[in-house]
């Protein structure tokens, strides 16, 4: 494929390298972009790499396995659409995504990119672990397998397969079963929701996926789905629909919220700790919600609620997106963004990060050993704030 005939070609070359696509909403520092913060070089910046792939698909640069890691370095956490000034921005990350569809048709995959594929395409999952073992966490629950119930409730690979998002699953689940909400899980027959595939740049696979889900879907008659991981609900809300996938998409957020407003979920007064949230990406910048994790935190009696500085849209990525929550290109030293945002929320006074996102808890509850803070910072998931909080 020429320049000619890729599909942003006649944008691409509009990035003149401005810079405003590093910076946070309130301007204060230049590492907003993930790959960048990590790495302090151009080339991992989202001008950089747009530059790059122009010279890339105009052969005036070759394929190498590290053109495609700076590539596959962007979380797709859309700081960059939020800051460009110019009105090709909200086709960044299509560019991006667009530029990685390409490798994928030429077959020029780093090792641990083509590795997650196959594991999704093979397994269901990244991990590369058997479907039966999806279930494990649901053993000794006593949940049902969907049925009749009023909703779905979606797990997602990182809620069934990681030990650490296993604990926010089971708190979510109790909750449910707690206040009385008819819900079922697909167990070991459920699949990946497929949207890191997509934003890895792999539309095959991840019609293939969409539509596999879609059919098990309407098979069992399932119209309402709970989900625990925003990268799930930004794919069944915004995707699905382009394959026939029409469905009521509900942020497990949205339902405890409710439960509160209701008066479903009553709390005592012996939480007395100082939180903060970190926005995850696909739920704030993708999804522009913000508010009701936020209200869900306020709500609980004893909790000093603390924003950091970097917060709304202008928060700064986990650096988990797009599949970096397992092949971790951005890992690997203290600038690495879930250590920088572990060391902001501590800076900021708090002594729980709360969150809202599976990927988000496995990269952030990870950095606060690398940052040795376990003493001094916890890392949790809204709904085990919650189930710790409530009567």
């Amino acid at each position: 494929m020429a320049l000619k005939d890729f599909a942003y070609g006649d944008t691409i070359h509009r990035c003149f390298r401005c810079g405003y696509c590093k910076f946070p909403v309130n301007w204060m520092d230049v590492n907003n972009c993930p790959p960048y913060a990590r790495f302090r070089m151009e080339t991992y910046s989202c001008g950089g790499r747009l530059w790059l792939t122009r010279a890339w698909l105009n052969e005036q640069l070759e394929w190498s396995e590290h053109l495609a890691e700076i590539l596959y370095s962007c979380t797709t956490c859309k700081n960059c659409e939020i800051k460009c000034p110019l009105r090709f921005n909200v086709d960044i990350v299509n560019m991006i995504v667009a530029a990685r569809s390409e490798m994928v048709e030429r077959g020029r995959l780093p090792k641990n990119i083509k590795t997650f594929l196959e594991n999704i395409e093979l397994y269901g999952n990244p991990y590369g672990s058997g479907r039966t073992q999806r279930n494990i966490w649901a053993e000794d629950e006593g949940i049902d397998k969907y049925s009749s119930h009023e909703y779905l409730l979606y797990v997602g690979c990182a809620g069934s397969y990681d030990i650490r998002a296993q604990k926010a699953t089971k708190a979510l689940a109790g909750i449910l079963k707690k206040t009385g909400v008819s819900f079922g899980i697909l167990g070991d027959e459920e699949n990946c929701d497929g949207n890191e595939v997509q934003k890895m740049g792999e539309t095959g696979l991840f019609e293939a996926l969409a539509r596999g889900n879609i059919y098990l879907f309407k098979k069992f008659g399932i119209q309402k789905i709970i989900v625990l991981s925003p990268h799930a609900f930004n794919t069944f809300k915004n995707h699905y629909p382009e394959f026939g996938g029409n469905f009521s998409i509900f942020h497990y957020t949205h339902i405890l919220y409710n439960l509160i407003a209701d008066g479903m979920i009553t709390f005592t007064d012996t939480f007395k700790r100082k939180v903060t949230y970190h926005d995850p990406c696909f739920l704030g910048r993708w999804n522009n919600e913000y508010e009701i994790p936020r209200n869900i935190i306020k709500a609980i009696p004893g909790i000093e609620f603390i924003e950091m500085e970097k917060h709304r849209e202008g928060a700064l990525c986990c650096g988990g997106g797009a599949g970096n929550f397992s092949i971790d290109l951005l890992g690997g030293g203290k600038e690495s963004p879930a250590r920088r945002r572990i060391r902001e929320a501590y800076e900021a006074g708090a002594d729980v990060l709360a969150t809202a996102c599976p990927k988000c808890l496995i990269m952030l509850d990870n950095a606060v050993k690398e940052e040795g803070f376990e003493n001094r910072l916890v890392v949790r998931d809204i709904s085990e704030i919650v189930l710790d909080a409530c009567k």
